[in-house]
């Protein structure tokens, strides 16, 4: 099988990646991969078992058993539609104990490279550039100041029927920011290869234009090196 174009976008919570990396991936005709989404998935599953959080053994277990599919912007676990319910607080505070959990991230990213194996693709998470792809012919690192990356993400909580203040999303989001940089396996950084995008003073429609035009300045040199 032939090899596909990579895009991988990473960056912190609330940057914008999921929104602008759907879009990115739709006006390309490109796949597009949610990982934040598979992660929350085994989540979600094991907040329904009241498994224990610090039982590695156990969530790893588990994360073996799901049949996590992506579908367009729906995300079905074990056959059931979990699109909503991965997207809520609580899942958010609890989806650490499975990011750092060794034994689930080498399975994810088995699967994650197997959704883009032969594919053009765009693929957003912490570490595609670094871990998951990193032959990827374009890498972009999203990021955007900590205060507008709250506003966004307590934005669309007030919007989904969720009552919390902005302070409290600010707070959560700095001690997220913290873990995820110090993290031993799939931590948060930006390879020296990544091109990074402030989007602070840029609307959605724009951050989607400049990350297109990026990717159609390297596409001809990708399709070359293919």
């Amino acid at each position: 099988m032939l090899p596909g174009m990579i895009v991988t976008i990473d960056g912190p919570a609330g940057s914008g990646k999921s929104t602008a990396a759907r879009e990115l991936a739709t006006r390309l005709g490109f796949l597009f991969l949610d990982t934040g989404a598979m992660y929350r998935a085994v989540t979600w599953a094991a907040g329904r078992q009241g498994l224990d959080w610090n039982d590695e053994a156990a969530i790893a277990k588990l994360a073996q058993s799901l049949d996590i599919q992506l579908s367009g912007k729906r995300v079905l676990v074990d056959g059931i539609d979990a699109t909503e319910a991965i997207r809520a607080s609580e899942i958010t505070t609890h989806t650490r104990y499975v990011a750092g959990n060794l034994a689930v991230r080498h399975l994810l990213v088995a699967l994650q490279r197997q959704f883009a194996a032969g594919n053009n693709c765009v693929t957003e998470g912490r570490d595609q550039a670094s871990i998951v792809f990193p032959a990827a012919e374009c890498k972009i690192f999203l990021t955007a100041s900590p205060e507008q990356r709250a506003r966004r993400r307590h934005q669309e909580l007030v919007a989904r029927g969720e009552r919390i203040e902005y302070e409290t999303i600010l707070k959560q989001q700095q001690e997220r920011d913290r873990r995820d940089q110090a993290r031993e396996f799939g931590a948060l950084v930006q390879t020296a290869d990544s091109i990074e995008v402030c989007t602070d003073s840029m609307s959605p429609g724009e951050v989607v234009d400049r990350l297109e035009t990026l990717v159609c300045s390297l596409r001809p040199r990708a399709e070359e090196g293919n």
